[in-house]
């Protein structure tokens, strides 16, 4: 009888641990789903980059591609997404003031190449007098717009009393520009409107325009303005985010930037 209760406990322990070890390799096997909210390229495009690397870690990335430069911190704040990428760091301090939310930026990836264009006008010099200059109508890119112009010497400003310069900061103004605020997502479509149009690569390339060979004046690399992938406070410290975060500035991604979008996209890691 006792050999036949030791026999009988030993079954069961056995199959114990192999329910155990079935309930482990589920465990193991199920992937987390980690929400990225993007606009358009390159940002999207990097993204697609770092999905065969969060592969092998058992995430799968989902590319949740948004229609304006709103919806993606609304999302993320509403935790609608996990985290987002197509902004730089004042553009989200601003939504983060405006909203009372809690997005953090974690990572520089990218600067773009903020420039000037002009679809009747070759150089900045030829730009007569009085002429209308499409900016995005956005606090951090005002500000963007208006150092862009003070660091070329096309305008002078007012020491900076506030966060962000405004038009009314300008105080000398060479060339007595006109400044028409619009949109961001609408600056492509001012280029055969107005004489000149202040944009990023993303927004310039669909119109077949690149900094380097067709921008009248550039900002260049190495500014506060790179583009970072963002998250919540309560999420930016999870092993997920921190394996994406890890995958965008990897080699794969550099050399993706450096060979498709040299003139655009500076990796800014």
């Amino acid at each position: 009888m006792k050999k036949i209760i030791i026999l009988f406990t030993a079954i069961i322990v056995l199959a114990l641990g192999a329910c155990g070890s079935k309930e482990e390799k589920k465990e193991s096997d199920e992937k987390t789903v980690l929400k990225v909210a993007s606009l358009i390229p390159p940002m999207t495009e990097i993204l697609e980059q770092t999905k065969p690397l969060l592969a092998k870690e058992n995430i799968d990335l989902e590319i949740v591609v948004l229609s304006d430069n709103v919806q993606p911190n609304t999302a993320l704040a509403n935790k609608e997404v996990d985290a987002n990428f197509f902004q730089h760091k004042p553009f989200m301090e601003e939504y983060n003031k405006a909203n009372g939310s809690k997005l953090v930026a974690l990572e520089q990836i990218y600067f773009p190449n903020f420039g000037i264009y002009s679809k009747k006008y070759k150089s900045w010099a030829a730009l007569p007098t009085g002429a209308t200059i499409a900016i995005a109508n956005d606090l951090s890119n005002i500000d963007r717009t208006l150092q862009l112009l003070k660091a070329n010497k096309a305008i002078t400003l007012k020491e900076k009393t506030d966060t962000y310069y405004t038009i009314k900061d300008v105080v000398d103004n060479k060339k007595n520009l006109k400044f028409k605020e619009v949109d961001l997502l609408m600056l492509a479509r001012m280029y055969d409107e107005a004489d000149a149009v202040v944009m990023y690569p993303a927004y310039a390339a669909p119109l077949g325009l690149t900094p380097k060979k067709d921008a009248i004046m550039t900002e260049g690399a190495g500014n506060e303005y790179a583009l970072q992938l963002v998250a919540r406070e309560d999420n930016k410290d999870s092993d997920a985010i921190k394996k994406l975060k890890k995958a965008m500035t990897s080699e794969k991604v550099r050399q993706f930037l450096e060979e498709k979008y040299d003139e655009t996209a500076t990796p800014a890691f």
